[in-house]
């Protein structure tokens, strides 16, 4: 069976380096997207010939297309893309906020999600691939004075507006939306919360629904 090949931004921890280490066990090649060489390069060479590291920042559109460029170079093809990096806020609400870290988040957040659907879609287009998308509960829900929330909203809304344009050929759009995951995302840890890897299982359900079916979103909720 041949492999297909899954393009990952914020691949580096979190619910992308679990994505990719899932990927990869379920028979996908992997391209590592992140800012930090090291960490990609050591999983790169975990993952063996499955996987290649491609460090960039996922708020210049160039460094995502190059990558994408390099992955179907080394593979022959890009089959899906996962726009998952993303960042939070050090203060909540809007009053307290510091609107110069609310434009490093949009910058990111909205967007990094952007350039990779822009840069990925002319593979997935001739893959008639499938395109991912890191949204929250903080998208599905009104949260007081949230500029955050308000950043996965429009991952939502998004979401659902390019699965539409997808549609046409043949492609498919999943926004993944979790609650709070146990991730480095946080300064403290959270025990009881989901784990990266229940992240990573709803991407690869999706991702392995049989070609007539759309997963459109996956809410994933702590159960405690």
């Amino acid at each position: 069976m041949t492999r297909k090949t899954l393009f990952i931004t914020g691949a580096s921890t979190g619910i992308g380096e679990a994505t990719a280490r899932s990927a990869v066990e379920h028979g996908w090649n992997v391209g590592l997207f992140a800012r930090s060489k090291d960490k990609l390069t050591a999983l790169a060479e975990e993952f063996g010939d499955h996987a290649l590291a491609l460090p960039g920042d996922a708020t210049d559109l160039d460094a995502q297309s190059d990558a994408l460029a390099k992955l179907a170079d080394q593979f022959g093809a890009v089959d899906a893309a996962f726009a998952n990096a993303g960042t939070g806020l050090s203060a909540s609400g809007t009053d307290a906020g510091d609107p110069d870290e609310w434009e490093q988040m949009i910058r990111l957040n909205v967007l990094g999600l952007l350039w990779t659907t822009k840069a990925a879609m002319p593979h997935l287009k001739t893959s008639k691939g499938h395109l991912l998308m890191t949204g929250s509960a903080a998208g599905r829900r009104h949260i007081k004075g949230s500029v955050y929330g308000a950043s996965k909203w429009f991952v939502h809304g998004y979401g659902g507006n390019i699965a539409e344009e997808m549609r046409e050929w043949g492609g498919r759009c999943t926004v993944i939306a979790p609650g709070m995951v146990d991730t480095p995302f946080f300064d403290d840890a959270k025990p009881d919360k989901l784990k990266p890897e229940d992240i990573a299982r709803s991407v690869i359900f999706a991702l392995d629904a049989d070609p007539r079916a759309t997963v459109q979103e996956v809410f994933v909720m702590p159960t405690h």
